[in-house]
């Protein structure tokens, strides 16, 4: 099964890859100057029924227009146009298509028209598989943790290979699960790593140092759209963003000290900034909820999948011992909703998409000498669920009441990857029923690991690669993506864990129960 449909996906992605030519391009009504310019390519996101989100950015004020066909010649397209972007958005802009006919590869190529002149610029296409009404196969990747440790752009190696890896596997979306940028991590020229090595980097302003300022949390994104190779991806696969802590700065929650690196010590102030400009970079939708920044959200993907994707880092209360009573992580807002969705769920595979995972430790550093402070849910406490765990516990035994199965955890932010399958018959607390959690990443950053399981929930290692030093650089092999499949006529799941070159390292298959 792990080469299913490619021959299929292949011809499609083929016929893509030939709309990147401009030989489409509309009369020029202005010189090259005059009109605006796409900058950073585009990008699709949020699958849902018969929407989807198309984004991209200018280099002034103007509208995108959006025009969608299921044929690459464009004969009968549907138009759509953005509100004005400007530098209230750092000229970024999205359109919502709807109408799509289900389970079909749709075109569709992005113009920007200059709000003065009316000057349009040049198209950029691309392409995506609208979200199927009836079970077929399906596959999609996921991972995190992109240009962190300051190993950014190497052009000696060709960039940021690993896009172009999962690129290759035709899925049909991906799961960025969190770390999306390191505002707090500057790219320098260059780093000596592993045996002496040299690693370059392709540099810019805004990655020479930590981010502040709303544009330097900006031009992180900018940064990352300078890779080749992220762009090309970004052409061909429809993705779901979440967020986590690098997004703002490294295990950032309420009360987080900021060291000597920065001029703005309010935590409040940089999460402001760096949340704007991720919801202005993100292919996301808006939501109504919470002003139409809210993150977690439910996506449905044909009546096998529906994915769950949760925000474990706006809610959750400061950071500390994680011992004692409950103490929020998820928030109980977050929490009902997942309850609720989970059970009221008619799809046969539940994909919790979460940003962190529930069985590791994950430091950062010390509440007081000796007392350890804990960054995820786990608190280095094998007994029964305390503080951040009694929300997990919550979780759980809802799904166990309810009888809510064939739910599958994907997370990444350790920066290694492993597969873990938790069971009461090994845990202090026990009202649940068994399920997976896979772990993938990093992408484009030091490599690290493995953590040390926390026994509450019964966790047990069943694979983990991980590099036999400490934040190794991508030179060293150890960056991982996951990829899951499901047949469409058995509905089994298979989750292949993937090397930098698109190698499996492991295959886990799971039946429905």
């Amino acid at each position: 099964m792990s080469e299913f449909n490619l021959g299929r996906r292949r011809i499609m992605q083929i016929a893509g890859a030939g709309l990147l030519l401009p030989s489409l391009a509309p009369a020029v009504i202005a010189s090259v100057k005059d009109r605006p310019q796409l900058t950073d390519g585009v990008q699709s996101g949020d699958l849902l029924g018969d929407k989807a989100m198309i984004w991209s950015r200018t280099d002034r004020p103007a509208r995108m227009v959006v025009e969608w066909d299921t044929r690459s010649m464009f004969s009968n397209p549907r138009r759509f146009i953005s509100p004005l972007a400007d530098a209230r958005t750092d000229f970024t802009a999205r359109v919502e298509l709807t109408g799509l006919p289900a389970d079909q590869a749709i075109f569709y190529r992005v113009r920007f028209e200059d709000a003065q002149s009316g000057a349009a610029s040049e198209p950029w296409f691309g392409h995506l598989r609208s979200a199927p009404s009836q079970r077929r196969d399906i596959r999609f990747v996921w991972s995190g943790d992109t240009v962190g440790q300051g190993f950014g752009i190497n052009p000696d190696i060709g960039g940021m290979r690993i896009y172009e890896a999962m690129r290759l596997r035709l899925p049909d979306f991906f799961i960025h699960s969190g770390d999306t940028i390191y505002a707090d991590g500057p790219v320098p020229a260059q780093l000596t790593v592993e045996d002496g090595r040299i690693w370059r980097n392709i540099t810019t302003e805004a990655k020479s140092k930590v981010a502040e300022t709303l544009d330097e949390y900006r031009g992180n994104y900018r940064y990352n759209l300078m890779d080749d190779n992220l762009r090309r991806f970004n052409v061909e696969v429809p993705q779901i963003w979440q967020w986590d802590d690098h997004e703002v700065v490294n295990n950032w929650s309420p009360g987080k000290q900021l060291d000597e690196r920065y001029v703005v010590k309010d935590i409040q102030t940089l999460v402001g900034r760096a949340r704007q400009a991720w919801l202005e970079y993100a292919p996301m939708r808006r939501q109504s909820a919470d002003g139409g920044g809210r993150i977690y959200r439910k996506l449905s993907y044909g009546p096998l999948l529906d994915v769950f994707v949760l925000d474990m880092r706006s809610y959750r209360g400061a950071n500390d011992d994680n011992l004692g009573g409950e103490k929020p992580f998820l928030g109980c807002e977050q929490l009902d909703w997942l309850k609720r969705e989970l059970k009221d769920s008619l799809a046969q595979w539940k994909v919790v998409a979460a940003d962190m995972p529930i069985g590791l430790g994950v430091p950062d550093g010390e509440v007081s000498p000796g007392v350890a402070r804990w960054e995820a849910i786990a608190n280095g406490d094998p007994g029964p669920a305390q503080g951040r765990e009694l929300e997990i516990a919550e979780l759980l035994a809802h799904l166990r009441k309810h009888q809510v199965r064939n739910h599958v955890w994907l997370t990444a932010d350790v920066h290694y990857c492993a597969a873990h399958h938790y069971h009461p018959d090994r845990a202090a607390f026990q009202d649940f029923e068994p399920f997976w959690e896979f772990v993938a990443g990093p992408l484009n950053a030091g490599s690290f690991g493995p953590n040390v399981l926390d026994k509450t929930f019964g966790p047990e290692v069943v694979f983990q690669k991980a590099p036999p030093a400490q934040n190794t650089s991508p030179f060293a092999g150890f960056q991982f993506f996951g990829e899951v499949q499901i047949d469409g006529q058995s509905a089994e799941l298979s989750v292949i864990l993937r090397d930098l070159d698109g190698l499996a390292v492991y295959e886990q298959k799971l039946q429905l129960v």
